[in-house]
This record gives structure tokens, C-alpha cells and sequence, in this order.
């Protein structure tokens, strides 16, 4: 089985851009509401500028993600893990989690004035 019929790949992909989208904004964030605090929680800003050149692969990841899991089931094969019911739901699940992260991402600059 190949990441391209299962749409692992995608979502892989996706989540890693997503998170490293969140990553100079969000990150210090959490940092601090958890306790974690320092000089070097300045140095996370250094991703900034590649913010949305990450939400753009993240948002092409998923687009490509959501194609291959939520495609017809008799379009696989069905010696494939996309046949399987229990397959497709865990792919499901992951989409949507990573859907959720990468949409915090593109949100977080428009609601970090609440919390500050």
C-alpha cells in the first residue's frame, strides 16, 4: 500500500505544516498558560515569517487528504486499507484533527487579543 491510495501521506504532511504554522505564535502561548517561561520562549517568534507559506502547504496537504479518504469506497481496491471500515474511520479522525489544528493556525492572530 502506498501513502498516495491512503491518504497518510497527505495527512502527514498537513499536520507538520500546521504545526510548525502554529508554532511562532502559539507555541509561546501555551508555553506560558502551562507554567514554562524563559528568555528562549523569545527565539519561537523566528518562524513568523514563514507562517503562511506553511498554512499554504498545509491547506494543499489537506485538500489532497480530504480527496483520498473521503472518496467512494468502491473506487479502492479491496486488498487496500482504504477498504476497510475501520481504516477509513481512523483516517476520518485524523483529517478532522488535523483540520482543527491547521484552522487554529490560520485563526490565532484574530484571537490572540482575547487572551492577552
Amino acid at each position: 500500500m502506498s501513502n498516495s491510495k491512503s491518504g497518510r501521506g497527505s495527512l502527514l504532511a498537513g499536520g507538520i505544516a500546521a504545526t510548525l504554522a502554529s508554532a511562532c505564535c502559539l507555541g509561546p502561548l501555551i508555553l506560558l498558560a502551562l507554567g514554562v517561561s524563559g528568555a528562549w520562549i523569545g527565539s519561537l517568534t523566528a518562524l513568523e515569517p514563514y507562517r503562511p507559506i506553511f498554512i499554504a502547504i498545509a491547506l494543499i496537504a489537506i485538500f489532497f487528504a480530504w480527496r483520498r479518504i473521503y472518496r467512494r469506497a468502491d473506487d479502492c481496491n479491496p486488498d487496500n486499507t482504504c477498504a476497510t471500515p475501520s481504516a477509513r474511520k481512523s483516517y476520518k479522525v485524523m483529517f478532522w484533527l488535523v483540520a482543527v489544528l491547521t484552522l487554529t493556525a490560520l485563526a490565532y492572530p484574530y484571537a490572540v487579543p482575547f487572551f492577552y
